[in-house]
């Protein structure tokens, strides 16, 4: 930078009406200032700016006489502050550091939770960018019945001193605090997610339809134990599969369109496909369940692809077996890949979302891997979680704000 420049930052704040930011760009702009930076928040109708410029030293007291009369003509504050050269060029070499994006998602944030979050940000070395708030405006009176959501955006720079003990606290504090937290590095690719895979059981439904079946065939009890079993990872997922299937023989086909028909669809779920297809994702139901389920909720939903198990059916009842290959944990992590080849996109971008431990290969898998209202084991592997609110929750964590898909 040449002597006889000056780099100066000025800080404006005050109520917030239109026309504040071009009246002083326009005094720079009159003097040739080089605008190095620039960042402007509103927060209730208040306004904070911030310009860093490079101008002559001939120009810029003059500069800085204009500007103070033009805020106190707009009834706004300014503040004036020189930054050296060697600030300034310190500033321009953590261009090279990583960005991280912190996503905090609940019904409602409190500043325990900002706090907690940010400390530990601080604790590892980084530094916030950027706050944003993704969900709306919040009103002070709500029903107990409301559904409400609250969701905060971080932008984060730096290296993390450690990012999986960072990932680590952020988990345990979401664990024990009731809010979700996401932490995903800010690459291309986390913009620009294409293909969202998703459990049926128990995520885009609330129920697990085998024991559904189980209780129409007079046998819940003794399938809910192996479900369980398996859902935890303490039996194999191929085994439990078959073992339930067998105690399912002679059931009438009618009966699966009555389930069917009465399936407790898990909250967000209309909102969130309304917003994936509108936005031009991909989505497909990969599960351990039924495809006569998945396909109902594919034509009921709009989902592009479905792939699950299929039940044997001769003259109109289950004969207690499967037809074709099971849809298991390594089976859900291999479509993955293989719709992400079939649909040109890069496996970094896509999403997985699951609850049991049959779904950690597809989310460890995946670009972004979330654990939805998950088994302990699935929670405590998966880096990222949502437990607090619906499944719409997965639209915050991809980064869209409720300003741009009511």
């Amino acid at each position: 930078m040449d002597g006889s420049n000056r780099l100066i930052l000025i800080n404006i704040s005050g109520y917030d009406h239109p026309g504040v930011t071009s009246a002083l760009t326009e005094i720079l702009g009159r003097y040739d200032a080089q605008i190095l930076d620039i960042g402007q928040a509103d927060i209730h109708h208040t306004l904070s700016l911030g310009i860093l410029f490079m101008t002559t030293a001939d120009t810029a007291g003059d500069i800085m006489k204009d500007l103070l009369f033009k805020a106190y003509e707009l009834n706004v504050k300014i503040r004036f502050t020189p930054v050296s050269a060697s600030e300034y060029e310190t500033w321009v070499s953590m261009q090279g550091k990583n960005r991280w994006i912190i996503t905090i998602l609940g019904r409602r944030l409190t500043a325990k939770h900002i706090a907690m979050v940010t400390q530990e940000v601080s604790d590892q070395g980084l530094n916030i960018d950027a706050i944003q708030r993704l969900t709306g405006r919040i009103p002070l009176k709500m029903e107990e019945s409301d559904r409400s959501r609250s969701c905060v955006e971080m932008s984060v720079r730096g290296n993390p001193r450690d990012h999986q003990a960072m990932q680590k606290k952020f988990m345990e504090m979401a664990a024990t605090e009731d809010f979700d937290i996401s932490l995903q590095e800010d690459t291309m690719y986390r913009r620009c997610r294409r293909l969202v895979c998703f459990d049926m059981d128990s995520t885009l439904i609330e129920t697990e339809v085998i024991d559904e079946l189980a209780d129409r065939a007079g046998v819940g009890q003794k399938v809910r134990e192996i479900t369980e079993r398996a859902m935890r990872g303490e039996i194999d997922f191929r085994e439990s599969f078959t073992e339930r299937v067998a105690l399912l023989k002679g059931l009438d086909e009618s009966v699966l369109q009555e389930i069917a028909e009465n399936l407790p669809i898990t909250e967000g779920v209309g909102r969130m496909m309304n917003v994936l297809k509108r936005a031009g994702f991909k989505t497909a139901i990969i599960s351990g369940g039924f495809t006569y389920f998945g396909n109902y909720l594919k034509q009921k939903f709009g989902f592009d692809y479905v792939y699950a198990n299929e039940l044997e059916i001769i003259d109109g009842k289950l004969t207690g077996h499967y037809v074709g290959d099971i849809v298991d944990g390594r089976r859900k992590a291999e479509l993955l890949r293989l719709l992400a080849q079939f649909e040109n996109i890069n496996i970094a971008q896509t999403i997985a979302v699951g609850d049991g431990a049959n779904d950690l290969p597809m989310l460890s898998e995946a670009g972004l891997g979330i654990a939805f209202h998950a088994k302990p084991k699935v929670k405590a592997t998966a880096e990222q979680s949502i437990s607090t609110i619906g499944l719409d929750g997965v639209l915050y964590f991809i980064g869209f704000k409720d300003s741009f898909i009511q």
